[in-house]
């Protein structure tokens, strides 16, 4: 028995929590941190939203469908956030100029204020995205798509490793 083998055991509620969480932390800045979302940081947000549903459907099958037991469902869990650590270190990418980011992430960059959104709302003033290539926000030499990206590779490695602690098929 190993230290992870509570948190893998129980890792679909593990993964709904995670994501929620993640989630919640994207809006909290967005909310009180005032940083607009992007189009690739909204990109990331939908996996998060997939996630979610999915670590509930396998919670469902481990729980009332004996028959159906096994580690192919924590596979997908596995595959999602495998995608999402795909698209944060995309993201990171751009952000440091590794490559191109997509043309949908060619907006003004400037922050909405209460007159900018009444401007927008009489249809004086167009809506302006933030840049995709400028991290609005840094910790320890990281963006929130390059934490984001370590995030989303633990979870993966934690599905992963979650395989091997799947009910087992009755």
């Amino acid at each position: 028995m190993t230290a992870l083998d509570p948190v893998l055991k129980r890792w679909p509620l593990l993964a709904f929590l995670a994501a929620a969480a993640m989630l919640a932390v994207a809006h909290a800045f967005e909310t009180f941190g005032h940083l607009a979302p992007c189009h690739l940081c909204l990109q990331q947000r939908e996996v998060y939203w997939v996630a979610m549903p999915l670590a509930l459907a396998v919670m469902a099958q481990e729980r009332f469908a004996p028959g159906l037991r096994g580690p192919s469902a924590r596979w997908l869990l596995a595959a999602v956030f495998l995608v999402s650590a795909g698209l944060a270190f995309f993201h990171a990418g751009v952000e440091w100029k590794w490559w191109p980011g997509p043309t949908t992430c060619t907006g003004g960059g400037a922050k909405v204020t209460a007159a900018d959104l009444a401007a927008m709302l009489n249809g004086t003033r167009a809506v302006t995205a933030p840049m995709c290539d400028k991290a609005a926000w840094v910790f320890l030499g990281l963006s929130m798509a390059g934490w984001n990206a370590l995030a989303s590779v633990i979870l993966t490695a934690l599905s992963v490793l979650s395989v091997r602690k799947a009910p087992k098929p009755a």
